[in-house]
């Protein structure tokens, strides 16, 4: 076995495809946010499996209830992406035998079930084992015609870009948990429990899914410079970025402390948001269609035949570097 360090997260993940047997007509191509398996008369079963891990994924602050429940809605966010309604989840939950006591586990229950009841879906079975950290591993299962799902690969140029929200606010509040950075406590307050308490734009998905007008999708949990990439990549396309998607708390906090309101909204992570290419004519339809479930969508820029990713900001053109969270390299 060798122990020598080298491989990021995406590297390890593209080694191991690499050492697979592809299925084949794969309805979902390796390396999109769901996987699926064809049921007959246009209807695919969505799977998805995503993992928190403490060290990596809880910060301090953060209790057992809200990070078992952060692990549901870590895996519902991909579901919104592709415009799925999750229906069912298995739960793989590893802890080490200091948190074995009665009130610790049912606190992770209570976690769990709470957020599978906020996106209508259930638990309904699982596994549990010793570690030396707590692990919980959800597997999420869905239902969805074919033809609807959000894939990530079908940009075109002139598409228009869009999020479901601002930017910037989870990074804001890692800082404060993490670095013990400074912000007034109302603004700490919100910026704090967008790292504890996240939520999933599956309503937005479901939403955008049934209008057809969107052309590419992702979850924005690794950072939103990361997740244009990664549709660009996905879809041999570029982007022209011309309206930061800054949250409002964000850019106080990055004024207060000096920071590059840059950095916070393009290059942070856990947002949890949606970034879309929409068809140009039916942008009016998706905008109202997200409006009627209680969300906003925001146009950010359009994508472009020259595969690059740029933005421009007061007539200064920057280039967004493919970076972003990733395991293995991110603290």
């Amino acid at each position: 076995m060798n122990f020598s360090s080298g491989l990021g997260e995406r590297e390890i993940i593209e080694k191991i495809w690499g050492c697979l047997d592809k299925m084949p007509r794969m309805p979902v191509p390796f390396g999109d946010d769901v996987s699926a398996v064809e049921l007959g008369d246009g209807k695919l079963v969505v799977l998805k499996t995503d993992m928190l891990v403490a060290e990596t994924d809880v910060p301090p602050g953060m209790s057992l209830r809200q990070a078992a429940r952060k692990a549901v809605v870590m895996n519902v966010s991909d579901f919104a992406a592709k415009g799925v309604k999750p229906i069912a989840m298995l739960v793989s939950l590893g802890l080490p035998k200091k948190l074995t006591a009665e009130e610790n586990v049912e606190e992770i229950g209570r976690g769990l079930n709470a957020g599978a009841r906020e996106y209508n879906a259930y638990i309904i079975g699982g596994d549990t084992n010793e570690a030396s950290d707590i692990v919980i591993s959800v597997s999420l299962f869905g239902i969805a015609k074919k033809d609807a799902l959000m894939l990530r690969s079908e940009a075109k140029p002139e598409d228009l870009v869009a999020v479901t929200g601002g930017f910037g606010k989870t990074t804001a509040g890692l800082k404060i948990l993490l670095d013990g950075l400074k912000a007034p406590e109302k603004l700490r307050k919100i910026l704090v429990n967008s790292v504890l308490m996240p939520y999933a734009r599956l309503r937005e998905g479901l939403a955008l899914s049934r209008t057809r007008a969107v052309t590419a999708s992702i979850d924005s949990s690794d950072g939103l410079a990361w997740s244009l990439h990664e549709i660009a990549r996905a879809s041999s396309v570029g982007f022209s970025i011309t309206h930061l998607p800054i949250a409002k708390e964000a850019a106080e906090f990055a004024r207060i402390n000096n920071l590059d309101p840059l950095e916070l909204t393009l290059y942070g992570g856990e947002e949890y948001e949606l970034v879309l290419t929409i068809k140009p004519n039916l942008w009016e339809k998706a905008e109202k269609a997200v409006e009627k479930v209680g969300g906003k969508l925001i146009r950010i820029g359009r994508v472009t035949a020259e595969e690059q990713i740029t933005l421009e900001i007061n007539g200064e053109k920057h280039v967004v570097e493919p970076r972003g969270w990733e395991h293995f390299r991110s603290r």
